[in-house]
This record gives structure tokens, C-alpha cells and sequence, in this order.
């Protein structure tokens, strides 16, 4: 049988890694397909790394394009990142009728609709499950594990960077900074962290995780994005005391009309599955209407996971080759994703829980005036820690509400902060409680 062979485009980490699969497991992964997959040739602008490649001087190559011009070639894995050059080699391999596998989430989050297009209209592939919480195989899962659910929600914690520092802060009461320079110390940070810690990451690989739960076209600018960069320990240390810890949540729910899709810092309790997600280990939480809670847990990043998941789709593609069924699965996992939209439900019609904590003058009927705000704006209180006299003669206010609506939180917090007793602004978090959500019921 014909051997398959692959172009690789970047021998960064988890290039690197992908070659080392590829040589380390090569008789495991031919006897698993029936044939080889061979490693035709490799590109990279380094010269240091392509002679750390442990390849034959034939197999490495400066340019990209002579990857995507050898007809022998038949996959193109892109793992160079980015929108720019990534998009002009994603788009070149395709218009050669080359199948293309990527870990790109950036790419497929800006352009994935129009990529994925262009790939059926050339009938090849473009396969992505490294995209997506590294060796966790969560794209296999909502294209094809759970292909007879409907999804009804789906919490990730999707960016091992933030979920680190997180994890640092909760833990030993570390500040952000304290926490980001310790991730940075142990290589879990980039120098600039932005991507990470202000969600941004976050928010495109929940793009991606919408599409394939709802079948519909990658819509990256309708989910409301917050980051982690302004929390302050004060607030993760009163999360606690109410049972509560903090993550970085991606979040989307199907309430049959329409679907959230957010991503801030969430609070969420202790004896939640989440809430033992520590480190840089990534977790989604996901619930069927048929199978119920699922909960898919480990490394969402890293040489060797990430490479793990690139090879399973070079494997999956692979077959698609040898049994002349390419697009067997369509790549969002449904017939008419490209061309279905869904509504979004914007922020302002959300409605939750929050975490709302003032600063306050330590005066008599403080309590009664907020509270009395909160209530003329229909939000009423679950919970209140309200501590002793502090030096600057304001004191913290900590409530917990119940369900409340989004626009009527932010109209509530904007009268409550123009109270002369009051020092702006107030912090406010969402809640994910599902006890919390029985108890009101």
C-alpha cells in the first residue's frame, strides 16, 4: 500500500515533537494504519532548528513552498502560527488539493469559515483537534462521541497560563504579578502573556467548541471576553470563605433559541469537577442531553500532548486517503455548519449569580442603602460578609446574589458607586452554582 506522504511547516515545540512522534512510534503508527507515514520533508526559517531535527540533510528545507509545490506531498501540517503567512500556506496547500492539518486556533477562529469553504470546494480536508486543549481529544468528541446529543452547555478551562496563575493565587495568596512571574519563571507564560491572561486564547478556542456543539459557522466577535489581569487576592480570598474558587471559564449554554458564548473569571464551588482542575491542566465540562455530564481532563498544552493530537489527525486523514473518502466527517462535524448561524445572547440578557463586593464607609444604614438599591433593581441577596473597621475607615461589603439579570447588575452597581458613602468601583464576578440555582428553585 502507498505510503502517505507529510510536509511540515514549522519545527518549533510542538513541531519538534511531531517529528519525534512520527520517527519514535513509526512501525507502532504503520501497523495500526496498514501503511507508513512518512515524514517527506520539513520547513523552517531557523537554521539552528532544522539542524536539531534529526533529519536527513533531504528532508529540511528554509522555504514552505517547497513543501506545497512537491505533488508527492499529500498533507501539509501548518504549525507556525499566527494569521498571516500560516493563512497564505493553509490556502496554498489547499488550492494544490493538499489535505492540511493545523494547531491553529487563531487561524481557525478568524478564518476558519472561509478556510473550511475553500478546503470542501477543493474536497480536501483541514483537521484541527490540536487546536483545542492540546492531547485532550475534544473536537473527536463533538464530532463524533457525541454526534446523537444535543449539547446544552459546555464550561472550559481552556488556557493552562491563566488557570496557573490562578491556581498560584488561590493557593498561596500570591498577587497577579507575584503568580504571572512565577508561570513566566517556569516557562507556562510568554514574556507578553496579553493572548493568555485577557482571555483572548480562550475566547477563540471556545469558537471553535461552539461551531462543533451547534453546527454552525465560527462566530469569534459575538463572545464577551474578561481576563484575569485585575483580580485582586482580596476577592479570591472571600470566594473561599463563601465555598467558592476562581477559574477562567469558557462558557456557552443552548437555551433552544439562543446560546451564550462568554469567557471571564467565574466562581465556581469547591466540590465542583473544575474546581480540582489546578496547574496548567485543562478541563471541559460538558453536558448531552442523552449522555449526561462529561467531564475531559489533561494537558492542554506542551511538546508532546499537542504533537499526540496532530498525529491522530495526520492518522485520521490518513485512512480518509486510503479508503478514497475524503470529508467522510465534515470538519465542524455537521452537513450545513458553513452556511448556519445562531443567535448569541448578548451579555446584558444574561442571567446568573454574582459575587458583588463594595468598598463602604463603616457607618450605620450603609448595608440598607445598597441593599435597597439592589432591590429596586430586582436583585436580592443570598449571602453578605460584611468585615471590621479597616485603617482608611472603609470596610469591604461581600454578597453573594441570587439569579439576577446582567443589565440590571450593571445598572444597580453604577447608582450604588455614585453613593457618597461608597468608594468605586465595585468588583463584581459571575457565578456557575448549580446548588445555588436548586436552592432559588
Amino acid at each position: 500500500m502507498k505510503a502517505i506522504n507529510i510536509g511540515l511547516i514549522g519545527l518549533g515545540t510542538v513541531g519538534t515533537g511531531v517529528v519525534r512522534l512520527l520517527t519514535a512510534e513509526k512501525e507502532l503508527l504503520a501497523r495500526r494504519l496498514g501503511t507508513h507515514l512518512v515524514l517527506k520533508k520539513a520547513a523552517d526559517l531557523d537554521p539552528a532548528r532544522l539542524a536539531a531535527a534529526a533529519l536527513a540533510p533531504d528532508q529540511v528545507t528554509s522555504r514552505a513552498e517547497d513543501i506545497l509545490d512537491d505533488p508527492e506531498i499529500d498533507i501539509v501540517v501548518e504549525l507556525i502560527g499566527g494569521c498571516g503567512a500560516a493563512k497564505d500556506y493553509v490556502l496554498s496547500a489547499i488550492d494544490r488539493g493538499k489535505h492540511v492539518v493545523t494547531a491553529n486556533k487563531a487561524l481557525l477562529a478568524h478564518h476558519g469559515n472561509d478556510l473550511l469553504a475553500a478546503a470542501a470546494a477543493k474536497g480536501v480536508e483541514i483537521a484541527f483537534e490540536a487546536s483545542v486543549c492540546g492531547g485532550i481529544p475534544i473536537i473527536l468528541a463533538l464530532r463524533q462521541g457525541l454526534a446523537a446529543n444535543r449539547i446544552q452547555e459546555l464550561f472550559g478551562i481552556l488556557n493552562g497560563t491563566a488557570n496557573y496563575i490562578l491556581t498560584q493565587m488561590t493557593q498561596s495568596g500570591a498577587s497577579y504579578g507575584q503568580a504571572l512571574a512565577e508561570a513566566q519563571a517556569h516557562g507556562y507564560a510568554e514574556a507578553d502573556p496579553t493572548l493568555d491572561v485577557e482571555g483572548i486564547d480562550t475566547a477563540h478556542k471556545l469558537a471553535i467548541l461552539m461551531s462543533l456543539s451547534y453546527g454552525a459557522r465560527l462566530d469569534l466577535d459575538s463572545i464577551a471576553v474578561e481576563g484575569i489581569s485585575r483580580l485582586d487576592p482580596l476577592d479570591l480570598q472571600f470566594a473561599g470563605e463563601f465555598g467558592y474558587c476562581m477559574k477562567l471559564l469558557a462558557i456557552t449554554r443552548d437555551d433552544g433559541h439562543r446560546v451564550e458564548a462568554r469567557v471571564h473569571p467565574t466562581l465556581v464551588p469547591r466540590d465542583h469537577m473544575l474546581a480540582n482542575v489546578s496547574g496548567a491542566m485543562n478541563a471541559v465540562y460538558l453536558t448531552g442531553n442523552a449522555v449526561g455530564p462529561i467531564l475531559l481532563y489533561g494537558q492542554g498544552a506542551g511538546m508532546m500532548p499537542t504533537a499526540s493530537a496532530v498525529v491522530s489527525d495526520l492518522m485520521d486523514l490518513a485512512r480518509n486517503l486510503i479508503c478514497a473518502v475524503p470529508g467522510r466527517v465534515p470538519a465542524l462535524g455537521w452537513e450545513s455548519a458553513l452556511n448556519t448561524h445562531r443567535l448569541i445572547k448578548p451579555i446584558n440578557d444574561l442571567v446568573t449569580n454574582y459575587y458583588l463586593r463594595f468598598s463602604a464607609l463603616d457607618r450605620p444604614g450603609v448595608l440598607s442603602q445598597v441593599s435597597g438599591i439592589l432591590g429596586k433593581h430586582n436583585i436580592s441577596i443570598a449571602a453578605v460578609i460584611q468585615k471590621g473597621r479597616e485603617a482608611a475607615g472603609t470596610v469591604p461589603i461581600v454578597m453573594i446574589t441570587h439569579e439576577a439579570r446582567e443589565a440590571d447588575a450593571r445598572a444597580a452597581m453604577a447608582e450604588i458607586d455614585r453613593l457618597p458613602i461608597v468608594s468605586p468601583p465595585t468588583v463584581f464576578y459571575r457565578i456557575e452554582d448549580p446548588h445555588l440555582h436548586a436552592a432559588q428553585i
